[in-house]
């Protein structure tokens, strides 16, 4: 951890901080209706901040979700972001039509490469407006692994001025995922209003802490039972010992 950044920072000291940063993921392709049902009564149980469903998904874990307090959330131009803009919006307004409250999307990464920056900005902010008109959060996925880091600081900049909620990492399926020095580079370059988001490689209650000291208000994760338990140990620990968390 570094700590120059924990000063910054002040540290997590109840149960709820760590638990509502987390999405906790459902996406890989595999998954059954019944290990859908599972995740979505972990994250419940643990009151997480979101669910994150695949697409067809949505209706079913609306339903299970329902009362609980947690969110449910969904993909739209995933994992590539190649779809066409008017694709991803019909997707996006289907999903927030079916229930979905937080829209993860992955930004047109070849337009980017290519320095097609208006393509990009035109694409957010139809974005960010079709959520918002539904109340909903817009978290746009950069995708790191393909970038260097002027393009991600470019596309900081260009999720700013489209009005985006979210900056993220990574879907989780590109070579790597996320790495502190791209979520401290993408706090400094992000406008104060767009929070950051980690995806891929959240697996530990150490690694948690780390990518909130680096900035993040939210991670992507599988690991959510084992994060939290450990997190729960660890505040029982702290306060047997007379102890800040």
């Amino acid at each position: 951890m570094d700590p120059s950044l924990a000063e910054v920072r002040p540290a997590l000291t109840s149960y709820e901080e760590l638990a509502k940063m987390i999405d906790h993921s459902l996406l890989r392709p595999e998954l059954t209706e019944e290990q859908v049902a599972e995740g979505c009564r972990i994250a419940a149980q643990y009151d997480v901040a979101s669910v994150t469903v695949r697409p067809f998904d949505v209706d079913f874990a609306v339903r299970q979700m329902n009362g609980t307090g947690v969110a449910v959330g969904a993909v739209s131009g995933f994992p590539h972001g190649s779809q066409t803009t008017a694709a991803k919006l019909y997707e996006t307004r289907d999903l927030l039509r079916r229930g979905a409250r937080e829209i993860d999307m992955v930004i047109p990464i070849g337009k980017l490469l290519s320095r097609q920056f208006q393509y990009v900005e035109m694409e957010l902010q139809q974005m960010a407006a079709a959520c918002h008109e539904q109340g909903a959060l817009l978290k746009v996925i950069f995708e790191n692994a393909y970038l260097t880091d002027e393009l991600k600081i470019i596309a900081c900049r260009i999720a700013g001025r489209a009005g985006c909620d979210f900056v993220k990492t990574s879907t989780g399926f590109a070579p790597s995922g996320s790495t502190l020095e791209d979520l401290r580079l993408m706090r400094r370059h992000s406008n104060p209003n767009v929070r950051i988001k980690a995806a891929g490689g959240v697996r530990t209650l150490e690694a948690a802490l780390a990518v909130y000291e680096a900035g993040c208000a939210r991670f992507g994760a599988t690991a959510t039972v084992t994060i939290l338990e450990d997190w729960k140990k660890r505040l029982k620990e702290m306060a047997a010992a007379g102890q800040p968390a």
